[in-house]
């Protein structure tokens, strides 16, 4: 297994009945990455992915359950979401496979949430209603949650809008220094061709 790179931010906690993890990593060409998670039955879990940088922006990804039934599988796939609910608690596997490319390698963001996410301490633990401090209190919380999706979301949209442009940008350096080089060898080339027309025309006269 290839070594991974956190590039982003990686969130980890495992609860009862909850996990989270959110992480980019970087996939080499021909290579293949898997991750697993222990998972309970009858828990809701959704995966979310989105390819970066890297070649057409595709890779393969699998979701396979204990029994190595497959439960999700994509080809060649830029972004995309799965949901499920396990019928059988155990070890599932996500894989994200690069094998189809050869020099290509790919920037892959990953968010795996597994169960709902725990309350904030205090709230809901009693059975009576949540006071109007403690609704505010989960108002706000869930809107931070928000407000971090959207800065993640925004912030893969800026890394894929900038290694666009400095691709763009090497493309037309290399272009412009093309140019640069056909441009001097034709000059050179002209000079070349007038001054030997001169010096034979010189030839010529003094053979008269």
């Amino acid at each position: 297994m290839e070594k991974v790179w956190l590039l982003v931010a990686v969130a980890a906690s495992v609860l009862a009945r909850a996990a989270a993890v959110e992480l980019t990593f970087e996939l080499p060409d021909n290579a293949k990455e898997c991750f697993y998670e222990e998972i309970e039955k009858g828990t809701e879990c959704t995966l979310e992915y989105q390819v970066v940088t890297g070649g057409h922006y595709d890779v393969d990804v699998l979701v396979e359950g204990p029994a190595r039934q497959i439960l999700y599988r994509e080809i060649k796939q830029q972004y995309g979401q799965f949901q499920f609910t396990p019928d059988h608690t155990g070890t599932y596997q996500v894989c994200f496979s690069n094998e189809f490319s050869t020099f290509s390698h790919k920037l892959i963001y990953v968010d795996f949430q597994v169960g709902d996410e725990p309350q904030l301490p205090g709230v809901g633990e009693h059975f009576t209603a949540m006071t109007q401090m403690e609704s505010s209190s989960q108002k706000v919380h869930e809107n931070l949650n928000s407000i971090i999706d959207y800065q993640t979301h925004h912030r893969l949209q800026e890394a894929q809008s900038r290694k666009r442009a400095e691709d763009l940008n090497e493309r037309v350096l290399f272009w412009a220094v093309g140019e640069t080089l056909g441009i001097l060898v034709i000059a050179v080339g002209q000079v070349m061709i007038l001054k030997n027309f001169f010096a034979d025309k010189k030839s010529n006269q003094a053979a008269y």
